[in-house]
């Protein structure tokens, strides 16, 4: 990732295509994830997967791809455009050289300045994703003001309650208008905070284990990583990186599928502690699994697509 130049933009394009390739391959798994850690009824993961396979078809799977597609793209070019740049401005002024390696600890700042910049964009994506992907989640008593109907906060398919089984939001633009309109701009933030708690630490688990098993996995230390290499150092990273950040993970997407409708949760502590108290320390690592399987195929297609294009952009 290093170059002549401090500052390049041919790591946003590299990154762009990246996440475009991430998106297409991990969707599926994410949709998965979201449900186990927001949604009810699942047993397991298995039980997930045949549960969305029956109910909604393979369809169901790609439920709300059409966003990250157009977004995570972004996403990942600034994630990746910026960690890049910030190691070279962090080589330029620390040794008077963009193409200096960088030590561990100026990839752990830039890390962690790139996990703290990605939530100002990340944030919104991942709450619209979150809110598409849990419609056709059953509707918990607790949110439905029943008048004491059912006391026991079960939950209710709609089809009980006789009520039609309409779709809150016609799509991401029709989703974000909504928020807007019943939550402020601050309403598209919700879960930012957890968001920073499991982006900050996350990065650093993500780029520094890539860069070093790239290194151990080089034959010659000035040569150029081989595209396998490539591919199992940033698939490794990925699972690393998702399976411990999944507590904070968890506190994220239960935050984020919260809609405005008799809210549950008052803040981050106040989800942590209530999920605990009624779920068990367990709840914090629902989804580890799918995190880890999803991160690997995610991950290595992304650092491998990404190197791959800054390869091609830099032989002219």
């Amino acid at each position: 990732m290093q170059t002549s130049k401090s500052f390049m933009l041919d790591d946003f394009l590299a990154g762009w295509i990246g996440g475009a390739s991430s998106v297409v391959v991990g969707h599926p798994l994410d949709t998965v994830k979201t449900r186990l850690q927001a949604g009810k009824g699942y047993k397991n993961t298995l039980h997930c997967v045949l549960t969305i396979y029956r109910k909604e078809t393979v369809a169901g799977f790609f439920k709300g791809m059409s966003f990250p597609l157009a977004s995570i793209t972004v996403y990942n070019s600034v994630v990746f455009g910026f960690f890049s740049n910030t190691q070279r401005l962090i080589s330029q002024y620390r040794y008077g050289d963009g193409r200096h390696p960088c030590g561990m600890l100026d990839l752990t700042v830039a890390s962690m300045l790139t996990g703290l910049v990605s939530v100002g964009l990340g944030a919104p994506v991942d709450l619209v994703k979150i809110r598409l992907q849990m419609q056709t989640q059953t509707v918990l008593a607790e949110n439905l003001q029943l008048a004491g109907n059912v006391s026991n906060g079960t939950n209710i398919p709609l089809r009980s309650l006789n009520m039609p089984s309409q779709r809150l939001y016609r799509g991401p633009i029709h989703c974000i208008s909504s928020i807007l309109q019943t939550e402020g701009l601050q309403g598209l933030y919700r879960g930012a905070g957890a968001m920073i708690l499991r982006d900050v630490p996350g990065y650093v688990l993500y780029f520094i284990p890539y860069t070093v098993l790239c290194n151990l996995l080089k034959s010659d230390p000035k040569s150029s990583p081989h595209p396998c290499s490539i591919w199992l150092a940033g698939g490794l990273a990925g699972s690393i990186s998702w399976v411990t950040a999944t507590p904070a993970d968890v506190v994220k997407s239960r935050m984020q599928a919260d809609a405005q409708l008799q809210r549950k949760y008052r803040g981050i502590l106040h989800c942590i502690i209530h999920s605990y108290k009624t779920e068990g320390a367990q709840v914090f690592f629902r989804g580890a699994s799918v995190n880890a399987i999803r991160g690997f195929p995610m991950s290595a297609t992304m650092f491998l697509t990404y190197e791959l294009s800054l390869q091609f952009f830099r032989s002219f």
